[in-house]
């Protein structure tokens, strides 16, 4: 099992920049799929970001495409998301999540495929 615990969220105005830091207990990660997941009010939880199990491949959902950097560092167990340019909309609690899997791009279709989540980090972009 993996435990996840997210950091890094906050305040800030719109065209900002956050960095999400996800840190991971018990299992080592090299062999999980990585991702973040968000939550606004009212909404359905969305994927925003996928890493490979290596950290080759990356996806994103095409709304932060150019504005968010997903990444991970294996051997200190943190996964992050670096965010710029943050628009009010991107106001949301976002979650780091981990499945022992392949990942693929539906993989940002397919939250309920990550059994392990974080409990969340507030994100609030102001206008």
């Amino acid at each position: 099992q993996v435990r996840l615990v997210e950091s890094g969220g906050g305040s800030v105005q719109a065209g900002g920049s956050l960095k999400l830091t996800c840190v991971a207990s018990g299992n080592p990660i090299d062999t999980y799929c990585m991702g973040w997941f968000r939550q606004a009010p009212g909404k359905e939880r969305e994927g925003v970001a996928v890493i490979t199990h290596g950290g080759a491949s990356t996806f994103y959902t095409a709304d932060v495409k150019g504005r968010f950097t997903i990444s991970r560092d294996n051997a200190k167990s943190t996964m992050f998301l670096q965010m710029n340019s943050l628009k009010p909309s991107d106001t949301a609690m976002y979650y780091c999540a981990a499945h022992q899997g392949s990942c693929f791009e539906t993989s940002l279709d397919a939250v309920t495929r990550f059994p392990y989540k974080g409990q969340g980090t507030q994100v609030t972009v102001s206008s």
